[in-house]
């Protein structure tokens, strides 16, 4: 399905019944990196996936984006959708939407579920991204697939599933170099974590153990920042720890939402 919303046209689908429950993808990615989880989930939810602006079948703007226009864009999906709460399930870029929309929009997030992200990047980062901008410009998008997947999967699972990460491989392709682009100027410029006092809502910071991009100490400066935040590190995956480690990944959000339940 899609909607034109704050400027821009989102592809999102929903599925199953229960409270809203948005999920929210890396860079580079799509909706259906969160295929499994949504299966599952949807028997205890009511899951909104959506392809953020420049990804999938969203529409690709011209420029750098923002974090606040990409939250913006999910708010004003919310208003499109009658959504008044939620909770959120954000990988990567989808983790740092997730803080900034819990800031900006306070009270609609129900929960947080912070995978393989960071509330800030040091000042050093900031040409690691410039060189990867400027390759996509220059040569497109398979110019970067390589190394990102040597980022996103630790080796004995490139060699082991190919099948899963040639599928990846494809959907960096497949991202157009706009979308590419624009959420590359807005990612490293997050700097939420003196903010993140002030989110009140539950919250599970999930990390990949061998997680060079989001290592395990910047989720660590997440948990030790958001209020009653919970970490958990999983072993032998990097940064799509959902992907590489799926029954661990799910099991950590079932236990994070059995507690809310059971604390409700």
């Amino acid at each position: 399905m899609k909607a034109k919303v704050n400027g821009v046209e989102l592809n999102y689908l929903i599925e199953g019944e229960g409270p809203w429950l948005t999920m929210s993808h890396s860079l580079a990615c799509d909706s259906s990196m969160w295929d499994e989880e949504a299966k599952r989930l949807s028997q205890r939810f009511r899951v909104l996936r959506v392809d953020t602006r420049g990804h999938g079948g969203s529409e690709a703007t011209a420029g750098a984006y923002t974090l606040d226009q990409l939250a913006a864009d999910f708010h004003a999906l919310f208003a499109h959708l009658g959504i008044k709460q939620s909770h959120w399930v954000g990988l990567s870029m989808g983790g740092m939407i997730g803080q900034v929309f819990a800031l900006n929009y306070p009270g609609v997030l129900q929960s947080l579920v912070l995978a393989d992200t960071t509330s800030r990047y040091p000042a050093a980062a900031a040409s690691v991204w410039s060189d990867r901008i400027r390759s996509v410009r220059e040569k497109g998008m398979s110019a970067i697939v390589d190394s990102t997947l040597t980022r996103w999967f630790t080796e004995p699972f490139r060699q082991e599933h190919p099948q899963v990460v040639e599928r990846i491989a494809q959907t960096i392709r497949n991202t157009p170099v706009n979308g590419y682009v624009g959420c590359s100027e807005a990612i490293p410029k997050i700097d939420v974590t003196a903010r993140l006092r002030q989110i009140a809502c539950p919250a599970l910071v999930i990390v990949g153990s061998q997680d060079p991009g989001t290592p395990p100490e910047m989720a660590a400066e997440i948990r030790d920042n958001l209020p009653g935040a919970q970490l958990i590190v999983i072993d032998s995956a990097a940064h799509l720890a959902n992907l590489e480690r799926p029954a661990a990944f799910y099991w950590a959000m079932e236990q994070f939402y059995d507690r809310i339940r059971a604390t409700a």
